[in-house]
């Protein structure tokens, strides 16, 4: 089972003065909201997480979400064997995560990884629906967090298009 989780950094704090409200993409995608982010997969008891402290959260669960429908341009869909690749890059550094997704199942790996660890792998499904309920949740938290961020016409954008799946 798939968790995707975050934890927000107390050394990268948001600046008090900031509008949320009227905060723009830039702003909201790099430089807000700074922490550390994980995958898990629950049952092998297995993570790939940063231990930076700098990440953009927001970030990386509206980057995470774009890969997802990254990963489904085929149109064969499940049934493509072919492999289709994706990576999240981390703009404050050169590593990276990978994605592949061959025949509706997700391997996830990163740069930081020890070469003899097996990469997660997940159905494309869970992925999808894990990386949407992530994004809807950290907005739901950084909303209580951050005055006007709810009524900031970015947000609404961000939640529309990438709504909570069944």
């Amino acid at each position: 089972m798939l968790d995707i989780g975050y934890a927000l950094s107390r050394r990268f704090p948001d600046p008090p003065q900031m509008n949320y409200r009227e905060a723009d993409v830039r702003a909201l995608r790099h430089d807000l909201f700074c922490g550390d982010v994980y995958l898990a997969d629950t049952k092998a008891d297995r993570e790939v997480g940063t231990a930076w402290g700098w990440v953009p959260v927001l970030d990386f669960a509206w980057a995470l979400c774009d890969i997802v429908e990254q990963l489904d341009t085929d149109p064969l869909g499940s049934r493509a064997s072919r492999p289709q690749y994706a990576e999240l890059d981390f703009t404050e550094s050169t590593d990276r995560m990978l994605f592949a997704r061959r025949f509706g199942w997700v391997d996830i790996e990163a740069d930081w990884m020890r070469a003899e660890e097996e990469p997660l792998t997940f159905s494309h499904g869970e992925l999808r629906k894990e990386a949407r309920d992530f994004l809807h949740d950290l907005v739901a938290d950084l909303i209580d967090l951050h005055e006007g961020l709810g009524a900031n016409p970015v947000i609404w954008t961000l939640q529309a298009r990438y709504p909570r799946v069944g």
